[in-house]
């Protein structure tokens, strides 16, 4: 049996950060200095690194290359899928998702940002805050990313001056405080020079403040497991169906939230029938508890028809099940969302049908003002959805859970991703108004 419990999990000192701001801000740069001097990167990988900025006519190694691994982002000197990177310092642990800066890309910081615990926003101190930082700033504020960096970059092409951080540091925790961003740390730094990254810089005495990587060492982050709402989203009944296991049915999947425990009494959503935890196998290792984000095949006490798409949950803390979803989204795709738009809905292991039935606001990212009904979302837009889906769906508020509060809407007819979408988020809207649908067997 397992000895290890969520309460010693916890202690594991991780933090998953991301990195976000507009194009040439420097986020490549930033994620190679600080991979650099902290002594994160392995010689080949330098050699690597020193071999191609030589090839390029540069004196010094270009530490972007370190994280724009495709060649077309060395190519173009820019950004385009999420790089992830793992690294350690003495005290703490990291995953990093270095993520694009151009708008066009924007789906691509959701996608970095929505598992993160921090998020850096850079700002070149020559541009100050722009359209694309605003929107990177309410995209962390959607996804309830509870710590974010304003790191003022090229604080060496303005003479290190003090009035120009203040300004944009004053300007962005303005419109971030407005978004909800519940804490703010603003630090200037030169990504190229090394000032203030991994080490204080001598050029800003002004400055008092933590170093970037001072910050993510020492920034607060909670692991407390045992107090989230368990969540089981469903992938695969196991039926083994041999001589050595002829009564084996057990349910597996990757534990969205919380912690399961033998003896747990279990409600599954969304049929609503309940029974008991008779045993947790774990790499083929029967176990006592397991938590997030363990993968784990779960045995109950009764044979009750459970299928992909189901959710366990324990049956003391079951989210309720609806068929009308309101939320905040985040639209990726080219092709607009308009009212009445027919999509799939993806909910943890589940997919139906559902209709857009209303866009009752489009936040206006200048000054967080509200467009009543818009009608449609284009890329990148950010507003709220009423959505009706064809079979109920047991959603959690994104407020109690990321994971099981959070969807994607999918183009039926090629699976292209359209949608991210928070359940329950808000931007104080209009109440949604019932435009009425179309009799064409979408309408449920």
């Amino acid at each position: 049996m397992s000895t290890i419990t969520p309460e010693e999990l916890s202690a594991t000192t991780l933090l998953r950060f991301a990195t976000a701001g507009s194009v040439d801000d420097g986020k490549s740069t930033l994620v190679g200095r600080l991979l650099h001097d902290s002594k994160s990167v392995l010689a080949d990988q330098l050699e690597a690194v020193e071999r191609a900025s030589a090839g390029r006519g540069q004196e010094a190694p270009d530490l972007a290359l370190l994280t724009d691994g495709l060649r077309a982002e060395r190519e173009q000197g820019i950004t385009i899928d999420v790089a992830y990177r793992y690294f350690a310092t003495a005290r703490r642990r990291f995953i990093l998702a270095d993520t694009p800066g151009h708008v066009q890309y924007t789906r691509n910081m959701v996608t970095g940002a929505s598992t993160a615990e921090l998020t850096v926003i850079l700002v070149d101190a020559r541009n100050g805050v722009v359209e694309q930082t605003r929107r990177h700033a309410a995209i962390a504020a959607l996804l309830r990313v509870p710590h974010v960096v304003l790191a003022v970059n090229k604080m060496d092409l303005v003479g290190y001056e003090e009035p120009v951080f203040a300004r944009i540091a004053e300007e962005f925790t303005a419109y971030a405080t407005g978004l909800g961003v519940p804490e703010v740390t603003a630090i200037p730094i030169s990504a190229l020079v090394g000032d203030n990254v991994v080490d204080p810089s001598a050029n800003m005495d002004w400055y008092g403040g933590p170093t970037v990587l001072e910050h993510l060492e020492t920034v607060p982050v909670s692991h407390d497991l045992t107090r989230c709402h368990a969540r089981l989203p469903v992938q695969y009944v196991i039926r083994p169906q041999s001589p050595e296991l002829p009564d084996y049915r057990g349910y597996a999947g990757q534990i969205a939230a919380g912690t399961f425990r033998v003896g747990d009494e279990i409600t599954v959503l969304p049929s609503g029938r309940s029974t008991t935890i008779t045993g947790i196998d774990l790499l083929g290792k029967p176990v006592d508890v397991a938590w997030t984000p363990q993968s784990v095949t779960l045995l109950l006490a009764d044979d009750i028809d459970i299928s992909r798409g189901d959710l366990i949950v324990p049956a003391k803390d079951a989210p309720a099940t609806t068929q009308d979803l309101e939320a905040t989204v985040c639209h990726v795709a080219d092709e607009p969302l308009t009212v009445g738009h027919r999509v799939l809905i993806k909910h943890g292991t589940r997919t139906v049908k559902a209709i857009v039935k209303d866009i009752p606001s489009r936040l206006t990212l200048d000054d967080l003002s509200l467009h009543p009904h818009p009608g449609r979302l284009t890329a990148n837009d950010i507003g709220r959805v009423t959505i009706r889906t064809a079979e109920p769906l047991p959603a959690d508020t994104y407020a109690d859970s990321r994971r099981t509060g959070s969807f994607i809407l999918v183009d039926p007819n090629d699976g292209t991703t359209l949608t991210a979408g928070m359940v329950g988020e808000s931007f104080a809207s209009p109440d949604p108004v019932d435009d009425g649908t179309d009799d064409d067997g979408w309408d449920f």
